[in-house]
This record gives structure tokens, C-alpha cells and sequence, in this order.
């Protein structure tokens, strides 16, 4: 039988050395062809062009001559999915690069699997930028840039500036306050606007200044030297230090290409239906908030929050914490990350491979390591099995215990010496694993960890000391399908049934997106205020009778039922919960209906009834100063229209009804009062 794709592995003029069992073995068990050279890109080109004529899917183990092989492919007409892969920096290269068999194999296994496109966001600009400075180097970038932009200037007003001979554009005085928007799209409020008198001399005058102005354009250069406006990394806002003439002239540069429209990539999904943010204006989940360093994350003034996919910089911490799933990372998704993930594992395994270490890392700062390790350096370890990413701090939970699952002894996760923005999320991530495997007997020590450096042989070293970690435990090889927290539920019972461990529950650090909501049920009223905001049905009612139902693998630890609570009986408390009632729901309060004495129809709760009886008769209520009255709430909702109306009941006839209060009344209260104190 003839495999469906071709994989061609080259040796790179011998430079490295092929294992050809385990490639032919890993690429068998992945339905692969495999086929060696050793100098593909030049002599023995034309087994890769009579290889394109079989028009089968093909993944070529090299990424230095791709632009060549796309161009050879293009020309020859080539329709099916062209892959590659690099397998000379990433294994071959390296001190064992002799034993890097299987990691090849599993290299290429996980190229073969194919990611979804890309979805596009585009913003268009007419060119309309707004000019903020302090002094003259404000008026020459403007000068500069008006041939190409519609310019308007601001002038802070603290410096003296000398007017330009003929008015080119606008000149004002003014501060901005604030401002919202995106690449054409901005809103500036600004203060203390004010014109330039035409009289102006030696220096501008300024009229009266107002407060509140607000200022639309499509480019914000801001050379004020005042506190930034926005994140660094909102499009179409470009900032430089004035004293800076070299910054001064890369931002000027920028802002005169920004003129059309212009295409970023869509990093997130949103469906605000599984958004547990808040419910009938009751705050629950504000974890995206919370790490959203851009500011394209803010609350809609309904339960869910506003994502601004102009605004966002795809750093994907929210789809990190995000506990329903509600924000999802595009690119590429989760899903389709995990397939990846999950083919290199199992790639490797089957290959030959034991104990694999997986390093994550992004293109920007991760491939330049990894390629300088390689070529200066000891290249990485045989059992190292590097994913790339498009953002590190994108991993949500998901990925982080699917890669236990799969087989992986150990998780390395590679970002820069500094910190980049949104990253808080992914090491909270990383504490969950580790608390979840040292809990079910997986971790000595943590073993999954960042490695936080810009010198490869800092990172060399870091992955060399993960000798001793060992994968004692069967892997699973259960497919990633559906939700992301679906996947990690799967993920977390693989281990669980892997490890052998008879713990069935593990305390988990604060925040961690599961857990139980526990419900002080001497104290609950059954009023079933939660079971209306839970975003995931956790808190569910029964619809025949008083009864509370919780079911702890739904609960995303949001905290809507506790604030929502009207008795405040409601707790949270993170937790993994692999016992089997934590699958079906259990019944956390339930009391007898009350049975109307008329009808015998079951409505409401008799300890609520009762309740009610009892604080209206302390109280004194002059409604329901007559038992007759008080009776009536006994009754279901029809018995006791029909009796009111039976009894010509009139709740106002009373003697003893107390007059309403005027506002006279309460001054009078309110005089007497102040003269007491």
C-alpha cells in the first residue's frame, strides 16, 4: 500500500547523521514514505522534482532552502500540502545529533499535521496623524512628514517656540489627557486647547485655553516626551524621546508608511456566551482583565467583556487563564497546537525515543537561541523536542498537561531574560502543573519550569541539568478534541490513571480554574440565586422539587454564585477533585415544598414560608397584624388570589396603618437629630 505522504530527509551534505531505522520506523507508524539524500537542495534536486510529479503530500526536512523547493513547486504546478521542518539546528547539529533519531522522527510527524489559516483584522488609514511635542522638534518631524501625512500639531506650550514663516498646518496648544482608539481609529482628549495668535513673533501666543477638546485621527506621533498614551505596542501610536534624534527619525519613518490599509492577524476568539466575567451586574471572573497589558480587553457593561481584536498584540495571556474557554488563541488554536504537540510525542516514542524533554519556544527570541546554540555550541540534547509557538505566554492549561499525557518527562518552557508583557499567566500555568504532579506523585520536583535567558549557552546549560527527570508512567495517546478544558479534564485523568496514585483529591493554588463551591446549607435559603449567574450550570436546581445540585468538574472557580449569594453561604475552593461524584452532580441543599392547605398543591419552600411568617409577626407589620391575613401565605399563588377575592380582602383596611412619611417628616427627624449630637 502506497503511504500518503512523502517525507524527504537529508543529511546536509553529510554534516549530520541520519538514523535511518528510526526514521523509517517513526515515519512507517505516521503513514509516511521516507526518503533519504544527502544534498537535496543542489546535485540531487531531481529526486525532489520527480517527487513533486506523484502530487502526494510532502514534508522536506529543511527550512534554509524552502524559499527554493516552494519556487520548484509552484513551477511545477505542485497542489498538495508542502511542508517543512527543521531537523539540522533543532537535532542534527548538536553534540548529539548521533542519537537524535527519534527526535527527527518525531519532528517531522508533528510538521506533518496541519494548522487551520489565518484569520485577518484590517485598519485603514487616511493618513491623518496627530503631531504631540514640546518644542520645535515637533514642528520639523511635521515639516517633514507633510508631503505624505494630513498633520496636525499640539504643542504642550512649556517651551517657547518660534512660529514657521507660512502655516502649513495647524499648530495648537494643548495636553493630552487621554486617548483611546487604534490605527485609524484614535480619540484624543485633550486640555488647555488654545490657537496660535497670527500675530505670534518671536514665539507662539496662545489664546484661552479649554479643557476637554477631543481630537480624531488615524496616527498618533507623540514626541512630548510626557507619559506614554498607550501600551508600546498599540499600532499606529509611535512614541520617541525628543532628545533622541535617531528614535525621533525611526518613529518619523513609521508614521509616513502608515497610510491605507493594513492586515494583523486575528490572535483571538471570542464567544462571549461562555464568558463568566459577570451576571446582573454582579463582578465574577476578571482574570483577563487583570493581565491584559494592552488595554484590548475591558468590561462591555453587560456579562461579558469587550475584546478589541485591532488593539490586541496576541501575547494570549488572556486565553491562558481564561477558565471557560470563552477566549480562545487563534494562531494557531488550541486544538490544533495540541495535534502538533501530540504527533511529536508519540512520534518520538515510536521511534525509539524514551524520557523526552519538550522546549516551547516563539520564533522572535526562541529560533535565534536555538540556531546559535546549534551552530556555536553543543546544540540540543537528543531528547529535547523543541515546539515552536507564536507567543509563550499563549499556553493555557491544556497544552501544559496534554504534554505530560503524551509521554513528555519534562516541560521547558523558553522566554527572554526580561519578562515580556502578559506573561504572569502562563507561570500561574506552570504552578498549577507542578501542584497537580507533585500531587499524584509525578513530580520530583518541578518539572515543568521556564528558562529565562538570551544566551544560548545559558539555555544549553539549563537543558543539560534535566538529566535526571525520567517519565515513570504510561503515556496516553487520547486525542485533543473539543474545548480546551475538556482536554485538560482528559489530560489530568490520563494522569491520574498513568500515576496509580490513590489521592482522589489535590489542593490547588488560589485562582486555578477548578474546584469546589461549597454551600454552608444550615444558612442557604434555597432561593436558587446561583443557579441563574453559574455561567457553566455547576449550581443547577431540581425542577419537582426545593433541591440544590453541584457538579465540581463544571465549576471554573468564577466566584458569581458567592457574590451573587444573598446569604453569603457560598466559598470557593480550588481544587482537582478525581473521585466520581465529582462527575455527577450532587445534591448540596433540599428541604420539603410547602402543600397548599387548600389545593394540596406543592409550591415555594416550607422553611421559607414559615421564615417569612415569622419575620412578619416580630416585626409587628401592620398588614398582617390580623392571623386571617397571616394565613394567607399559607396558600399557593391561586388559592390565594381566589380567597383575597372570595374574602373581599382589603390589604389597606386597617386602623393601624401607619401614615407614609414626607420629606418634611425626615428634615424634621434630621433638625432633631443635629440639635441631640
Amino acid at each position: 500500500m502506497t503511504a500518503s505522504r512523502i517525507a524527504f530527509v537529508c543529511s546536509c551534505e553529510d554534516t549530520m547523521t541520519l538514523d535511518g531505522r528510526a526514521l523509517a520506523k517513526g515515519c512507517a507508524a505516521q503513514g509516511s514514505e521516507l526518503r533519504m539524500a544527502e544534498h537535496l537542495c543542489r546535485s540531487q534536486l531531481d529526486r525532489f522534482l520527480a517527487a513533486l510529479g506523484e502530487n502526494r503530500p510532502m514534508t522536506v526536512a529543511c527550512t534554509q532552502e524552502q524559499p527554493l523547493f516552494t519556487q520548484e513547486a509552484e513551477e511545477a504546478g505542485f497542489t498538495a500540502a508542502l511542508d517543512f521542518v527543521n531537523i539540522r539546528e533543532h537535532a542534527g547539529w548538536g553534540a548529539q545529533g548521533d542519537e537524535a533519531g527519534p527526535k527527527m522522527a518525531g519532528l517531522l510527524a508533528s510538521a506533518a499535521v496541519p494548522l487551520p489559516g489565518i484569520s485577518l483584522v484590517s485598519m485603514t488609514s487616511q493618513g491623518i496623524a496627530l503631531v504631540l511635542g514640546r518644542d520645535a522638534v515637533a514642528l520639523e518631524a511635521a515639516r517633514a512628514l507633510a508631503d505624505k501625512l494630513d498633520i496636525t500639531v499640539l504643542l504642550t506650550g512649556e517651551e517657547a517656540v518660534t512660529p514657521a514663516r507660512r502655516v502649513e498646518f495647524p499648530v495648537l496648544r494643548g495636553r493630552a489627557r487621554s486617548a483611546t482608539g487604534f490605527l485609524g481609529d484614535f480619540t484624543v482628549t485633550v486640555d488647555d486647547t488654545a490657537a496660535a495668535s497670527p500675530a505670534s513673533r518671536a514665539a507662539y501666543l496662545w489664546g484661552e485655553g479649554k479643557n476637554g477638546t477631543q481630537s480624531r485621527c488615524d496616527v498618533i506621533l507623540d514626541l512630548s516626551g510626557r507619559p506614554a498614551l498607550f501600551h508600546e505596542t498599540r499600532q499606529g501610536y509611535l512614541r520617541a524621546d525628543p532628545g533622541d534624534a535617531a528614535a525621533v527619525a525611526r518613529a518619523m519613518a513609521a508614521a509616513g508608511e502608515l497610510v491605507g490599509t493594513f492586515d494583523k492577524p486575528r490572535f483571538v476568539n471570542f464567544d462571549q456566551g461562555l464568558c463568566a466575567h459577570s451576571r446582573n451586574k454582579k463582578v465574577g471572573c476578571t482574570r483577563c482583565l487583570d493581565l491584559c497589558p494592552t488595554g484590548a480587553i475591558t468590561p462591555s457593561g453587560k456579562d461579558w467583556v469587550n475584546v478589541s481584536n485591532e488593539i490586541c498584540a496576541g501575547c494570549g495571556a488572556c486565553a491562558a487563564v481564561c477558565p471557560t474557554g470563552a477566549i480562545q488563541y487563534a494562531l494557531p488554536t488550541a486544538d490544533a497546537l495540541a495535534r502538533r504537540m501530540r504527533a511529536m510525542l508519540l512520534g518520538f516514542a515510536e521511534a525509539g525515543g524514551r524520557d523526552p524533554i519538550l522546549l516551547i519556544h516563539d520564533d522572535a527570541h526562541g529560533e535565534a537561541l536555538l540556531d546559535a546554540l546549534a551552530r556555536h555550541g553543543d546544540g540540543l540534547p537528543a531528547r529535547v523536542l523543541p515546539l515552536r509557538v507564536n507567543e509563550v505566554s499563549q499556553l493555557d492549561l491544556s497544552l501544559l498537561v496534554g504534554a505530560f499525557a503524551w509521554g513528555a518527562a519534562g516541560l521547558r518552557l523558553l522566554m527572554p531574560a526580561r519578562r515580556g508583557h502578559g506573561t504572569e499567566g502562563v507561570f500561574r500555568n506552570l504552578d498549577y502543573l507542578n501542584a497537580a504532579l507533585s500531587g499524584l506523585g509525578l513530580g520530583l520536583g518541578p518539572r515543568a519550569l521556564a528558562i529565562e535567558t538570551d544566551d544560548p549557552f545559558t539555555l544549553g546549560e539549563a537543558l543539560g541539568a534535566t538529566a535526571p527527570l525520567r517519565t515513570h508512567w504510561t503515556a496516553d495517546s487520547f486525542l485533543p478534541q473539543g474545548a480546551p478544558r475538556e482536554v485538560m479534564r482528559q489530560g489530568f485523568r490520563a494522569l491520574h490513571s498513568a500515576s496509580g496514585a490513590a489521592v482522589t483529591q489535590i489542593a490547588m493554588p488560589a485562582q486555578a480554574p477548578f474546584g469546589i463551591a461549597r454551600v454552608a446549607a444550615e444558612g442557604c435559603t434555597l432561593c436558587l440565586a446561583c443557579t441563574m449567574v453559574c455561567p457553566t450550570s455547576a449550581f443547577t436546581a431540581n425542577p419537582d422539587t426545593p433541591q440544590l445540585r453541584f457538579l465540581e468538574e463544571a465549576c471554573v472557580q468564577c466566584g458569581l454564585c458567592a457574590v451573587t449569594c444573598p446569604e453569603k453561604v457560598i466559598t470557593l475552593e480550588p481544587r482537582l477533585n478525581f473521585a466520581p461524584e465529582a462527575r455527577q452532580p450532587v445534591v448540596v441543599k433540599e428541604e420539603p415544598p410547602a402543600e397548599c392547605p387548600s389545593c394540596g398543591k406543592l409550591f415555594g419552600v416550607k422553611s421559607s414560608v414559615e421564615r417569612v411568617k415569622a419575620k412578619l409577626t416580630a416585626s409587628g407589620h401592620w398588614m398582617f397584624q390580623d392571623p386571617a391575613r397571616l394565613a394567607m401565605l399559607d396558600l399557593c399563588e391561586d388559592c390565594r388570589v381566589g380567597a383575597a377575592t372570595n374574602a373581599a380582602l382589603d390589604p389597606y383596611a386597617t386602623t393601624e396603618r401607619p401614615r407614609a412619611k414626607t420629606t418634611e417628616d425626615f428634615l424634621r427627624e434630621a433638625e432633631r437629630a443635629k440639635k441631640l449630637n
